[in-house]
Parts: structure tokens; C-alpha cells; sequence
């Protein structure tokens, strides 16, 4: 009995939650922009991951939250020189941290078109049990250093075994304060809140999923590891109002990737990536209106 009384109380906590988030999910407002007037791409706000006190994935030589803010700061430059009439704003423009939920308030707030965020990958560092020559267990750390490749996510709730990258960009919210109120009570920590953020829907799902695509193919035809469009509940992306990304550039804990990301000949390439990306799709979408 006091099994089905529990699952009643953890069952009506969470229809309660999902009601409370409906009230802060942007549907109305921006939806009549897409339904009023043809949707073009005119404004697109750019969020280097990371920063601050949060350096995110960590190389040899370099951290996260650094090369990103390099690659988007020359990114938004080139999308403004090559891309006529397209206005870029950043979440941040130097090293300081800048809280999730805040990222796409700002992009909402200014009524962007697109939203993306950039970020490197990292294979997380793993403990392993071995046993010396008198018989004596003791751990060591190893990361793989050979995994590499690029991959974009779009806003979703994955299946619990594709979890890992959601669990490490969200994992920044507990190094906020009142990340509770912040975020509505949603905890990085409980899988049962994962249930609530799988209710918030995106209405721009599918365009999402079109330029995540597009990236990925703009990777591939540079000779990139593709690692696909992923779908994942990454709390930068939850409350998009607008098509939003979030775009893995590469691997800090692959030597040759780190090197490449942190070179004007890789940080080029994957610029023009991102920009060709964002001229297919902007074709795409306007044309078909």
C-alpha cells in the first residue's frame, strides 16, 4: 500500500510540474512570428559553451570554453560578412560564465531566428582496477584518446544509454545558484526529473533536425568523423524558441582533433562549415514558404 501511495504522490509531483512548465514554455509569442509573417533567417544568436569558472571539456594544451569562444567570435564575423542582412548577438564575448538558463532567455528575448551553441567533446576520464606484481589492487585514470568526430543535438529526450553527453553539458547547473528556481526544480541528478524536461515540447523540431543535418553533411564533406544529429535533453536548448543546435566541434581528448581546433587551418574549416550550414538552410527554409 504504501508502494502505490508513493508512485500516486511521485506521479501527481510531476503532472504538477509539467502544468508549471507549460507557463514557461515560449509557444504564443513566437509561434504567431512564424505564422503572422514568412519566417526568414534575420537574427542569430551564437553561444560559445562554457565559460568563467566552467571550462567544460579539458585537452592537452587547451580548455573549452576557450576554443569555442575563439570559433564563434570569428563565426559570427564571417556569417555577417557573407550572409547579407543576417544580424549575429552573442550569449558571451569574453571569458565569463553565463548562466544555461540565460543563454536562451537571451536569444528568446531578442526574437532570434536561429540559435547555436558551440562546444567540444571530451571521452570522460575512467578509474580502473589493476593488480601490481605482489598481488596489490590499485586504480589508475584512462581516457580514450582515440575517439573523435563531430555531432550536433537538438533539443529531446533521449534514450537513457545515449545520455551522456546531456548529463555533462547539463551538469553546469549545479555549479549555479538556485539552480532549482532557476530551472523549475529540474535536477541533473534525478532521472525522474528527465520526465518533466521530455514534455516540454519544441515546436521547431524539425527545422532543428534540418540545419543539425546540414551541419553534419558540411563535417562530412570536410573529411570529418560523423557521429550523427543526436536527440538530447540538454537544458540550453529546452525552452528554444526559435530552431536551436548545439554542435559538438570535435574531440579535446583526441591529440589530432585538439590541435586542429585550436588551429587558424581547423578553426577556418570549421567556420566554413557552419556558415555554408546556415546559407543551405536558409535557402531551404524561405524557399519552401
Amino acid at each position: 500500500m504504501v508502494y502505490y501511495i508513493d508512485m500516486i504522490k511521485h506521479t501527481a509531483t510531476y503532472i504538477l510540474c509539467f502544468f508549471s512548465l507549460c507557463l514557461f514554455i515560449p509557444t504564443n509569442s513566437f509561434a504567431n512570428k512564424y505564422q503572422d509573417t514568412l519566417y526568414t533567417v534575420k537574427t542569430i544568436v551564437l553561444d560559445p559553451g562554457h565559460g568563467g569558472d566552467k571550462p567544460g571539456a579539458r585537452g592537452a594544451i587547451s580548455l573549452e570554453k576557450d576554443v569555442v569562444l575563439q570559433v564563434v567570435l570569428k563565426l559570427g564575423k564571417a556569417i555577417e560578412a557573407e550572409i547579407p542582412g543576417v544580424k549575429v548577438l552573442y550569449t558571451r564575448t569574453t571569458d565569463i560564465d553565463v548562466e544555461l538558463y540565460k543563454r536562451i532567455e537571451f536569444a528568446n528575448a531578442h526574437k532570434a531566428d536561429l540559435f547555436i551553441s558551440v562546444h567540444c567533446n571530451a571521452t570522460p576520464i575512467r578509474r580502473i582496477r589493476q593488480r601490481n606484481s605482489k598481488g596489490k589492487y590499485y586504480y589508475v585514470s584512462r581516457q580514450d584518446k582515440t575517439v573523435r568526430g563531430t555531432e550536433t543535438f537538438v533539443s529531446g529526450f533521449g534514450r537513457l544509454g545515449e545520455q551522456d553527453a546531456a548529463l555533462r553539458e547539463n551538469a553546469d547547473i549545479l555549479l549555479e545558484e538556485n539552480y532549482q528556481e532557476n530551472y523549475q526544480g529540474f535536477d541533473p541528478n534525478d532521472p525522474g526529473s528527465y520526465i518533466v524536461f521530455s514534455l516540454m515540447k519544441n515546436q521547431f523540431r524539425d527545422k532543428s533536425i534540418k540545419l543539425a543535418s546540414l551541419i553534419q553533411d558540411e563535417y562530412v564533406k570536410s573529411g570529418r568523423e560523423n557521429r550523427g544529429v543526436q536527440e538530447q535533453s540538454l537544458a540550453v536548448l529546452a525552452r528554444a524558441g526559435m530552431p536551436a543546435v548545439l554542435t559538438e566541434i570535435g574531440f579535446l581528448s583526441n591529440p589530432n582533433e585538439e590541435t586542429f581546433m585550436n588551429s587558424e587551418k581547423g578553426q577556418a574549416e570549421i567556420i566554413n562549415n557552419l556558415v555554408q550550414a546556415i546559407k543551405a538552410y536558409k535557402r531551404q527554409v524561405e524557399r519552401l514558404q
